[in-house]
C-alpha cells in the first residue's frame, strides 16, 4: 500500500511540474522576438540593389542595410506606410510611416516621423552601408508604430540627401529604391 501511495505521490507531482512547464513555456512564446525579416530592395527598373535585415532588438528594430549600383554620396532613407515597391517612381509606397502625425526630421521642432533614418552613405565604388536602431517602430503585429501591419511597409531610398527637417520628406527628391516589408 505504502509503494501505491509513492506512485500516486511522484505521479502527481509530475503532472503539477508538467504543467507548470506548459504554463512557462506559453509565457514564453508570447513574449518571445519575432524572427529577424530579410527585405529585398529594388531600382528604378525593377533590379535588385541590395537586401536589409529587420531584427527586434532591447531599444527598438535594428536595420542592417547593404545597396550597390547608387549614386555616390549621402542618400536619405525612410520606412514608407504601405509594402507596395512599383517602380520606377515608387510612389506606390505612400508617405512616411508617421502615425503620431509628427513633422518630418530628427532637427524639425515639431518632428518626427516614426519612418524617418538616418542618411544612407554611398561610397565612390556606388556600395552602402547602414546600420541603425529605430527606436520608433516594432516588429510586433498589431501596434500603431509595427513595420507589419495590414498593408505592410517598405523601406525606401531617395536620390537626395535628407536635409533632416523639411517636412514631408527632407528635400531627399525622388524614390530611387524600395523594398517591402512582408
Amino acid at each position: 500500500m505504502k509503494s501505491l501511495k509513492n506512485v500516486v505521490t511522484v505521479s502527481l507531482g509530475l503532472l503539477v511540474l508538467t504543467g507548470c512547464q506548459s504554463v512557462k513555456s506559453s509565457a514564453t512564446a508570447e513574449t518571445a522576438s519575432p524572427p529577424p525579416l530579410q527585405v529585398t530592395l529594388i531600382g528604378t527598373s525593377g533590379q535588385p540593389i541590395g537586401t536589409a535585415q529587420l531584427a527586434t532588438v532591447q531599444e527598438g528594430v535594428q536595420i542592417d542595410l547593404q545597396v550597390s549600383g547608387l549614386t555616390p554620396g549621402a542618400h536619405g532613407f525612410h520606412i514608407h506606410e504601405k509594402s507596395a515597391c512599383d517602380a520606377p517612381t515608387f510612389d506606390s509606397a505612400g508617405a512616411h510611416l508617421n502615425p503620431t502625425h509628427k513633422e518630418h526630421g530628427f532637427l524639425n521642432p515639431k518632428g518626427f516621423h516614426s519612418g524617418d533614418l538616418p542618411n544612407l552613405i554611398v561610397d565612390e565604388q556606388g556600395n552602402g552601408r547602414l546600420s541603425t536602431v529605430s527606436k520608433s517602430v516594432v516588429l510586433l503585429p498589431d501596434k500603431p508604430n509595427s513595420l507589419i501591419k495590414p498593408g505592410g511597409t517598405s523601406l525606401v531610398i531617395h536620390e537626395k540627401a535628407d536635409d533632416l527637417k523639411t517636412d514631408p520628406s527632407g528635400n531627399s527628391g525622388k524614390r530611387i529604391a524600395c523594398g517591402s516589408v512582408k
